[in-house]
């Protein structure tokens, strides 16, 4: 016997699925690479946040309501939005990647505008992630943002 999914379960798929793939990119970082994360990467976990918390104050105000699943949609395709900007840099020959950038430099000498510039264009650090399992990291990120945009979309139509 079938079960229906109701609203309430695939806002529990989303925040579970955005904590999973946030806590799977921090223990990448530090135990398995060993890692500085570039200002793209750190976007694209931003953004997993924001949908995980989207759907877990949905969970705890309405979850049908359509308006948690439709601000879940677009931090899912903000997110997938710098994640394809990660895998162009990553394209690109080396004589055209952007320069890298200092981050912590820029922090101390109050640059904020120039930090804000590299998180949403991406730095030459963006273009040198290493693969995880032989496939580039934005490209994973690219799948998860994808599955938080379809379970979005289906939390929306169960309501």
């Amino acid at each position: 016997m079938s079960r229906r999914l109701f609203a309430r379960d695939y806002a529990v798929a989303i925040a579970g699925l955005c904590g999973a793939l946030v806590f799977g990119a921090l223990v990448l970082e530090h135990a398995v690479e060993g890692m500085d994360p570039c200002p793209l990467c750190l976007m694209q976990r931003l953004w997993f946040l924001v949908a995980g918390l989207v759907a877990y104050a949905g969970l705890a105000h309405n979850p049908r309501w359509g308006i948690y699943p439709l601000v879940t949609i677009a931090a899912a395709l903000a997110g997938g939005a710098f994640a394809v900007r990660q895998l162009w840099l990553m394209s690109l020959p080396a004589d055209r990647v952007p320069a890298c950038i200092d981050l912590d430099r820029l922090f101390e000498f109050g640059m904020f505008s120039d930090v804000l510039a590299a998180m949403v264009s991406g730095t030459g650090d963006c273009a040198q992630e290493p693969p995880f399992l032989g496939i580039p990291v934005p490209l994973w990120s690219l799948a998860g943002f994808a599955a938080v945009l379809v379970a979005a979309a289906l939390q929306w139509r169960a309501r």
